[in-house]
């Protein structure tokens, strides 16, 4: 006579489904092949456990063995219902350790897309709605996207049984072994389509050009992803949405550079205006202010406008635009220009080249 499930897992009759699942958790380990080599009696008690937790996790086999046990009719050794799912779930929370979909059935999943937007600078830092345009499968209006004539229906897989899964048996050295791929059949759809619909034949879809509109937050940088929930294909015959990534692209500013939320700008100024300071219109990014530039100026000064750089994405405040000063030496000189720079070098103390020396002759010669 078989032995007691509950005694087996060593749970009580009123053991709830959770307190089984611990349960068998706990004996599984205690006697699995791994942590016992070579030992043929915990080898069968390991085999033993699974079956009283396959037939104990289901509710309806368990009632049956509260009934009628474990050699009533109905009952037996091997993996039977949906035990394997159950095992599966017990170890690894539902996940299939040898790869697939862990039983799951039914339509699979649409397909994620992928498309590039292309963006000003200025879209990028403040933020914009964009159009994209893609081609995507979508639901058959037809059939209402199940794939059957008008007028008919799909039917249950006559394989699996609407499953979606086929399973198949093999003997090994540790005994029977299960394994569980997609139906042949309905390819895991758990249905068939006898008439299918004319339009999207049998698919359920028909692929065309979607426009969708995109919102582009403030401060976005070039190659940042966006991702669009449930804008990608339809799946075959219903089946769920897939997404839509939208890969952004900026494009450069003609006057500043951008470093994280912060931008960068080169002002030129002439030695005059470095010397005797002056005051600038300066276009930024949010309209045109004067920039102060003291006398005395030196070249390589930064001047920090705050709060004119690029919005942060996750939170408030803004970048700073860093203006970084280039003072400009006058190459073209006219005659009268050089005595009066030569004056002005002269009341200074500072050394330079004679007007007509080789030396200026050679330097001129050399650029010419």
């Amino acid at each position: 006579m078989s032995e007691d499930y509950y005694e087996l897992l060593e749970v009580s009759r009123g053991a709830t489904a959770e307190e089984i699942k611990r349960a068998y958790r706990r004996r599984a380990r205690e006697l699995h092949p791994d942590a016992n080599p070579g030992d043929a009696d915990a080898e069968s008690r390991f085999k033993q456990v699974a079956q009283a937790y396959e037939t104990l996790s289901d509710p309806a086999r368990r009632q049956h063995y509260d009934q009628f046990g474990a050699d009533g009719p109905g009952q037996g050794p091997g993996f039977g219902g949906g035990g394997l799912g159950d095992l599966f779930d017990a170890f690894f929370g539902g996940g299939n350790p040898f790869g697939g979909d862990g039983g799951r059935s039914g339509p699979p999943r649409g397909e994620d897309l992928e498309v590039v937007l292309d963006l000003s600078f200025e879209e990028a830092v403040f933020g914009t709605q964009a159009p994209v345009t893609v081609r995507t499968a979508l639901g058959c209006d037809e059939c209402e996207a199940t794939g059957a004539a008008p007028g008919t229906h799909a039917e249950r897989c006559g394989e699996c049984g609407g499953s979606g899964q086929v399973r198949r048996v093999r003997q090994s050295l540790l005994g029977q072994m299960v394994t569980a791929g997609p139906c042949p059949r309905c390819s895991g759809a758990g249905t068939t389509i006898e008439t299918p619909c004319p339009t999207c034949r049998g698919e359920g879809r028909i692929v065309e050009e979607q426009t969708y509109t995109v919102d582009v937050p403030a401060g976005i940088d070039s190659g940042s992803t966006l991702r669009l929930t449930g804008r990608g294909a339809i799946g075959p015959r219903g089946g769920a949405i897939g997404d839509l990534y939208v890969h952004l692209r900026v494009r450069a500013h003609d006057r500043f550079v951008r470093h994280g939320y912060d931008l960068a700008h080169e002002l030129h100024v002439s030695f005059g205006q470095a010397a005797l300071g002056t005051v600038i219109p300066f276009e930024t990014l949010d309209g045109a202010e004067d920039l102060v530039v003291p006398r005395g100026t030196q070249a390589g000064r930064v001047f920090r406008l705050r709060g004119r750089g690029v919005p942060h994405v996750e939170g408030r405040g803004r970048g700073d635009l860093l203006v970084q000063v280039v003072v400009d030496t006058p190459t073209d000189l006219t005659e009268e220009q050089d005595a009066l720079l030569r004056q002005f070098a002269e009341q200074r103390g500072d050394e330079v080249a004679p007007a007509d020396s080789g030396l200026m002759a050679k330097i001129r010669s050399a650029f010419k």
